[in-house]
């Protein structure tokens, strides 16, 4: 008996939440779109899950000609929602985008001497649900993180900062300085990667720049400079670093704080992650095939003693007309464990094709 009320209580409770849900869900349906399926499915798959205003932002953005009809369907939806059951537009998320083919519209093309060809033209489908995710946000997103619409991406340094990663930047600023201070940095930085590539000779193009580290005092900025090839800066004018100074307080008008620039040398340099995509970029730019220079950027990488690497590039590849994603990885790199100490770096290069984007995550060591 007690299993038979659970049960009944059970089945009361399932048919509330479903009347609940048919509260909260709109629909609208559009019939006969002279446009073949997978035209529209591309574009739905780019928009389903997303908010209301966020896809209205998407669709007027994107070349494709299904993004009207589609633009229209979801309007239509928005507006029964608003009309009908008065729900407010900004707590509007699509949880449903399908498409289904239609009946295939035949035509005769008339051509000269009385002849004709026939003519197929596709139709489809679309279906839009809404839903208001005012009074059950926390169930939606749930289920949004399960479908995978969204994606879980985050910077690997950002991580694990204050567990085995620490900050590039060491300083102090009241809130409304931060700013000033966070572009200061930059500028730092800046002119430091342009006094090098002017500077260094070498035939590669590799900077050799791992990072660059600014501690900031009162009275006092040290900057350290970790470096692969320090030689090439060096040699030559032993005074090169003075000069590095002299233009980074000319930049920054420094006047009562002093500069001190310090450079490091690093025992493997292309164990780290800029350094890599230095040689990888100064590869592409010499029209040298992808695969070669990821395959001679890995090889280098497992003379560091390094656990794994993945590298990838993404852009007009070898100048294909069509951008593409392609990436390879070697050994273990494991992005989740919070105890692993990755390196990773994102870098552009401009060919002549265009602009390329290279990211690489290097497993150095788990503690």
């Amino acid at each position: 008996m007690t299993n038979m009320l659970r049960n009944k209580n059970k089945d009361l409770e399932v048919r509330k939440r479903e009347k609940e849900d048919i509260k909260t869900e709109v629909y609208a349906l559009s019939q006969s779109i002279s446009m073949s399926a997978h035209k529209a499915r591309r574009v739905l798959d780019q928009i389903r899950g997303r908010s209301y205003q966020e896809t209205l932002m998407i669709l007027e953005l994107m070349p494709y000609r299904a993004c009207y009809p589609i633009f229209k369907v979801i309007y239509s939806a928005a507006a029964n929602a608003k009309h009908n059951m008065g729900l407010n537009e900004e707590y509007l998320v699509i949880i449903k985008a399908t498409v289904d083919e239609g009946t295939t519209v035949k035509k005769l093309k008339p051509r000269a001497r009385g002849r004709s060809y026939p003519i197929k033209r596709p139709t489809c489908h679309i279906t839009i649900v809404l839903k208001n995710i005012s009074l059950y946000e926390e169930s939606v997103v749930g289920k949004l993180y399960r479908w995978g619409s969204m994606g879980q991406k985050i910077n690997p340094l950002g991580f694990r900062l204050g567990t085995i990663q620490g900050h590039h930047s060491l300083w102090f600023a009241q809130p409304k300085n931060y700013s000033k201070g966070l572009q200061e940095d930059q500028k730092i930085r800046e002119c430091i990667k342009n006094y090098v590539q002017k500077n260094m000779r070498i035939s590669s193009g590799v900077e050799g720049i791992a990072r660059i580290e600014i501690q900031k005092r009162i009275d006092l900025i040290q900057i350290i400079i970790h470096m692969g090839f320090p030689k090439l800066l060096v040699e030559g004018k032993p005074r090169r670093i003075e000069e590095l100074q002299m233009n980074v307080q000319k930049e920054l008008n420094y006047v009562n704080r002093k500069l001190n620039i310090t450079i490091t040398r690093i025992t493997k340099p292309y164990g780290h992650p800029n350094i890599l995509a230095e040689f990888i970029a100064g590869q592409l730019r010499n029209r040298v095939s992808f695969r070669k220079a990821i395959k001679k950027a890995i090889e280098l990488t497992e003379q560091a003693d390094t656990k794994g690497i993945q590298v990838q590039i993404a852009g007009r590849i070898d100048g294909k007309e069509i951008a593409r994603v392609e990436w390879i990885r070697e050994g273990r790199v494991p992005l989740q464990t919070i105890r692993a100490k990755i390196d990773y770096c994102s870098y552009r290069v401009r060919t002549i094709y265009g602009v390329l984007g290279i990211k690489i995550w290097i497993f150095v060591d788990e503690e």
